[in-house]
């Protein structure tokens, strides 16, 4: 007999997740280069200010590419231009959940004049451990099922003969803030940081587990 059992979990979560993107395009190879330089060492200068250490700061993505730009020629014939190299940089840093310090982070890269896009999340610092009561709990629900299956077909359930589950890496979070751009211009406020007032909700996760069970 084999059954699918489901594992559903509402997590709380407890810390923050800010994920920045920052790209620009130059003509040259090295102009790219060092303006991503240049934007990530100003970044890190605003985290530092804000009481992080400089390895606090990741960078999860980069990448430089030949960037073209699409037109119309004068008989209408649509073709590509050069327009030189575009750098893509994706970065994250995360902190206990305090809306009083992710105030305070916004409102300096709002100062820094970084022009970058950002998407704030909500996690969980122990990550295994939610995942591991996950999979307990599609492991019960399996057996649970099993059991139900066996007394309605009148047979007994034996032991259980193989267990089918792909792990993976799924993460756990909730992005209940969009993505927006920071800019210099959108930091008028005269106080040390943005007033945030956010409880962020449960995140609901699940997992699946198949097993086989021997039945007589």
């Amino acid at each position: 007999m084999k059954v699918t059992g489901v594992g559903r979990l509402a997590v709380k979560p407890d810390r923050i997740r800010l994920m920045m993107n920052l790209s620009d395009t130059k003509k040259d190879y090295e102009k790219a280069l060092e303006a991503s330089s240049e934007m990530s060492g100003k970044l890190q200068k605003v985290f530092a200010g804000c009481g992080f250490q400089e390895d606090d700061l990741k960078t999860v993505h980069f990448s430089v590419d030949a960037y073209y730009e699409g037109y119309s020629d004068k008989n209408g014939n649509w073709k590509q231009r050069f327009k030189g190299y575009r750098f893509e940089q994706s970065l994250k840093i995360e902190f206990p959940s305090d809306n009083e310090r992710l105030g305070k982070v916004l409102y300096a890269l709002a100062k820094s004049g970084v022009k970058t896009e950002f998407r704030i999340q909500y996690t969980v610092a122990d990550l295994e451990k939610c995942r591991n009561e996950l999979l307990g709990k599609a492991v019960s629900d399996a057996k649970e099922k099993a059991a139900v299956l066996a007394a309605a077909s009148n047979v007994k359930l034996g032991d259980i003969a193989r267990i089918d589950y792909s792990f993976g890496n799924a993460d756990i979070c909730s992005e209940p803030v969009m993505l927006r751009s920071m800019q210099k211009d959108c930091a008028a406020q005269e106080s040390a940081g943005y007033g945030f007032n956010m409880v962020a909700d449960d995140i609901q996760v699940d997992d699946r587990v198949t097993i086989c069970f021997e039945i007589q």
